[in-house]
């Protein structure tokens, strides 16, 4: 390099091109494991009084178990040459719970299954290992790492971009409605919850589990709101006026929280009886709308507040006060990273093992044989599920080709395949929009680098000195804000 690249040069040679895949994933490793098992803590089979508790969960380094049952550590390089899978042992602590009571006598670890080791993330013995280290154990000393090696072959997981979760993206459609919507994402599942406020200022809210949109006052009701509640939670004159209006035109109009509630059970199981009704309507309520802010019966206050922000927003929008969205602004996208992509597939995996567990449990009760969890515990069943989709790239979200095939046709090739992100969209449609080059991609994305054909502007590449952040807690952050005073305490 010339003397005029001495910040590239400097930026290069202290920085990895794949630190973002390596980072992403070593968080999943240190935070996102352990949150998907206390996400799936508690095991109740059909087993009376009895349930088991997971506690912390850990990976050790890389092992091999040869064929004389001796277990020695493994580098990439022999994993690769011997058509190995480059993966590290997962231990789980776990208590037996009988009537309720921890049962700590019986306490243990049992090996769950293995975990597919990234290439130079912290797991990896090549990590801390120096120049003259790499060499002598047959390694190349300039590969960057950030792919993993599955049965021989190297796959790499490459970055998915969307839309971000858990905010409101407001847009004005052809028709002249105005649609709010939130892609509401937990750890296992994400519903898209959208306000739609017509030409005449009617709002309908849509979620999954129901095929068109439902009164939203009625929603708002069934929340546990009152008129005066609703209308002192709105701001603007003029989205107070559009709520009178809906209020008005309701046939929830008067009705009771319970009365709103029978209403939506009524509407989504139609000719059921009336326990049923309800049960399902609570549970649509619970589950479905908005699940980000929580699952229970208690965060239905803060769900009607938040549905308001989302009317408040669409009013805005309709009265020209603020600009619509616009969803291909970088701001508005996240990109999902190996880690993420790992947190999904583990996620999936470890429901699978759960529930192999419980039939297990169940089995061996009912052949009236002496109950011994780690004996019910099948490693094969949570390493089949990550291999299978890390060996065809089918993703449990349902996204093909998320896995692919490390490109060595040469170092750059590597490289590029290494930072490559994917655009979930269909690419037989035009999307042009969604194609097109945005100002936003500056120092982010390279606005030159497609390829041509039906991929052009759905494949992107980041910028050479693009960084991105792995995520934080939220969490931390929530109880900060509350003991601010500016956020409601629960």
């Amino acid at each position: 390099m010339s003397e005029t690249h001495e910040l590239l040069e400097s930026y290069l040679t202290s920085t990895s091109m794949v630190q973002q895949q390596i980072d992403s994933y070593n968080r999943f490793i240190a935070i996102g494991m352990q949150r998907v098992v206390d996400s799936q803590s508690l095991v109740e089979p059909e087993v009376s009084d009895f349930a088991i508790k997971f506690g912390t969960i850990r990976v050790e380094p890389p092992v091999i178990i040869e064929s004389d049952s001796s277990s020695k550590r493994i580098i990439p390089n022999e994993a690769l040459t011997r058509n190995l899978t480059y993966s590290a042992p997962i231990y789980l602590t776990y208590t037996p719970m009988i009537s309720g009571i921890e049962k700590t006598i019986n306490a243990g670890e049992a090996f769950i299954g293995e975990m597919p080791v990234m290439v130079k993330s912290a797991l990896c013995y090549t990590s801390n290992m120096r120049k003259e280290q790499l060499l002598s154990e047959g390694e190349d000393p300039d590969d960057p790492g950030g792919y993993f090696i599955i049965k021989g072959t190297e796959r790499v997981l490459v970055g998915i971009e969307d839309l971000a979760p858990n905010r409101i993206i407001c847009t004005k459609e052809k028709s002249g409605d105005v649609t709010s919507k939130v892609f509401s994402t937990t750890l296992s599942f994400r519903a898209k919850c959208s306000v739609t406020r017509d030409a005449y200022g009617v709002y309908s809210i849509l979620f999954p589990t129901i095929s068109k949109g439902v009164d939203l006052v009625m929603i708002l009701r069934a929340l546990g709101m009152t008129d005066t509640q609703i209308l002192d939670n709105l701001e603007s004159k003029e989205t107070k006026n559009d709520m009178l209006l809906n209020i008005d035109l309701s046939k929830a109009k008067g009705m009771k929280e319970d009365d709103a509630i029978m209403e939506l059970g009524h509407m989504s199981a139609p000719n059921q009886a009336k326990a049923y009704q309800q049960k399902r309507a609570e549970m649509q309520l619970d589950t479905y709308v908005l699940p980000h802010l929580g699952t229970v019966p208690k965060a239905r206050l803060d769900k009607a507040k938040y549905l308001l922000r989302m009317v408040e927003r669409a009013s805005l929008v309709a009265y020209k006060h603020v600009k619509s969205d616009d969803k291909d602004h970088y701001a508005n996208k996240r990109i999902k990273l190996a880690g993420d992509l790992m947190e999904e597939l583990f996620t999936n995996a470890f429901r699978f093992l759960v529930r192999d567990i419980k039939y297990q449990v169940e089995r061996t009760t009912a052949r009236g044989r002496k109950l011994n969890v780690r004996t019910n515990i099948n490693p094969d069943t949570l390493t089949e599920k990550i291999l299978y989709s890390m060996g065809t790239g089918s993703w449990p979200a349902g996204q093909t080709g998320v896995s692919q095939v490390l490109d060595r046709t040469n170092f750059a090739s590597a490289l590029a395949q290494l930072r490559r992100v994917k655009s979930p969209l269909a690419k037989k449609h035009p999307h042009y929009k969604a194609r097109d080059v945005h100002g936003t991609y500056v120092g982010k994305l390279c606005p030159s680098e497609a390829p041509e054909g039906i991929d052009v502007g759905l494949t992107k590449y980041l910028a050479l000195m693009a960084k991105i952040t792995v995520g934080a807690d939220q969490k931390g952050l929530e109880e900060k804000i509350k003991s601010l005073k500016l956020l409601e305490s629960e």
